[in-house]
């Protein structure tokens, strides 16, 4: 067994370790999924308009599961066509308008239906076929069998009454259902906790790149050169580190403006004391190595001593307190987009979600509310599971 792990390669016998971690292998699918979910984003959500920000009042906070007949009639502006790539990343706006109908019948070039109404007190409403299908008719004329239709500047088209009625009901009449229910302005839940995903990743994501690169960085120096380097950078970590975390992030916030990206930039900034302090307490103990002494005696420059020599070997606790990181960079901007100082509408966010919707926790919807709780608590959760496992299966004592 001992010559095996011999032959095998640090990254492999990290990784056997690991995999015995079942705990840290079902955060990890967690993690994985939730990446492939907001990376995929809109081509997944029901609602792929941008932001899943199309409003149907009259199905406002219907139940998990609803569903309702949904009309789609074609609407009078052209829109800009879209590549799978562009709608992935920003969603793409719908050629139709939706009105869900509680009943319907096809009669002649006409569609007479019930518009939806929750108390079942709905409105009737009649519209001719080739307004559904066609924006913009004109000079509409019905003949037998046959309805005769126009375009402004165009010569007229004649169709058959019952090729319109089939278009209309395989295409323009859709069986909708929404998975976790609507929002008070009958929003898809489901689509806008998707799309909140990519929010939370994101912050995540690129708060931990930032809080690495200065974190490394100043840590390095400050473990590498000692002296007057050291109480310089140290200086300046305890200053950093005395201001409580959310308060520097409420004051960066209100600096930067708010926005998308300023949370990024906030919140990364804010998180590289922890990762500067751990780098420079490992080169401490690493710099005075014989490897070390070594590549002085053959005459290397600092640069490369630090970065093929002492870097590499101390990445295992920044590793694991990177996933910490990723942890509270989600439940940061989680917070602030709470407050209202966060990502800002009409953007889904999962914080900005439980504060839109907390009143509801008292009603009979507070389903709107806890959906997006769980979901910061599981995505926190699976983190700090991975950042554990990590630990136990990068320590070498084991």
């Amino acid at each position: 067994m001992q010559r095996e792990n011999q032959s095998q390669s640090p990254g492999m016998i990290t990784w056997m370790r690991f995999r015995r971690n079942s705990i840290g292998m079902v955060a990890l699918a967690i993690i994985i999924f939730a990446i492939l979910v907001s990376i995929l984003g809109y081509l997944i959500t029901p609602d792929s308009s941008p932001y899943s920000n199309t409003q149907i009042l009259e199905i406002s906070t219907q139940k998990p599961g609803f569903s309702v007949d949904m009309l789609l009639v074609q609407k009078d502006e052209m829109l800009p066509t879209t590549n799978i790539f562009q709608k992935m990343l920003f969603g793409a706006k719908s050629n139709y308008t939706s009105i869900p109908v509680s009943s319907y019948r096809l009669q002649g070039d006409s569609l007479h239906a019930k518009l939806f109404d929750p108390d079942g007190i709905g409105e009737p409403m009649k519209l001719a076929l080739p307004d559904i299908i066609f924006p913009e008719v004109n000079n509409l004329v019905h003949t037998g069998g046959q309805v005769s239709f126009g375009f402004l500047n165009q010569t007229d088209t004649t169709v058959s009454v019952k090729n319109l009625q089939q278009t209309v009901e395989n295409k323009h009449i859709n069986k909708q259902t929404y998975w976790l229910g609507t929002d008070q302005f009958g929003r898809d839940l489901l689509s806008r906790l998707i799309i909140g995903t990519r929010v939370s990743l994101s912050v995540g994501a690129i708060s931990v790149s930032i809080s690495l690169i200065l974190g490394i960085l100043l840590g390095a120096l400050a473990g590498y050169f000692g002296k007057r380097t050291d109480q310089m950078i140290m200086w300046f970590i305890n200053v950093v580190w005395s201001i409580p975390t959310l308060l520097l992030v409420i004051a960066l916030t209100f600096a930067l403006g708010r926005g998308f990206w300023q949370i990024f930039i906030a919140v990364g900034l804010t998180m590289w004391v922890e990762v500067a302090r751990v780098v420079r307490g490992q080169i401490l103990g690493l710099r005075e190595k014989e490897f070390i002494e070594a590549g002085y005696a053959l005459g290397y420059s600092h640069y490369r001593i630090l970065t093929r020599h002492i870097i590499p070997n101390i990445l295992s606790p920044v590793i694991v307190i990177s996933a910490a990181n990723f942890a509270s960079a989600i439940l940061i901007e989680a917070g602030l987009s709470f407050l209202g100082i966060g990502v800002q509408p009409p953007m889904p966010s999962w914080g900005s979600m439980v504060k839109e919707y907390y009143s509801f926790i008292i009603l009979d919807s507070a389903y709107l509310a806890i959906i997006p709780g769980l979901a910061i608590v599981v995505l926190v959760l699976a983190f700090m599971a991975l950042g554990n496992a990590l630990q136990d299966a990068l320590d070498v004592k084991l």
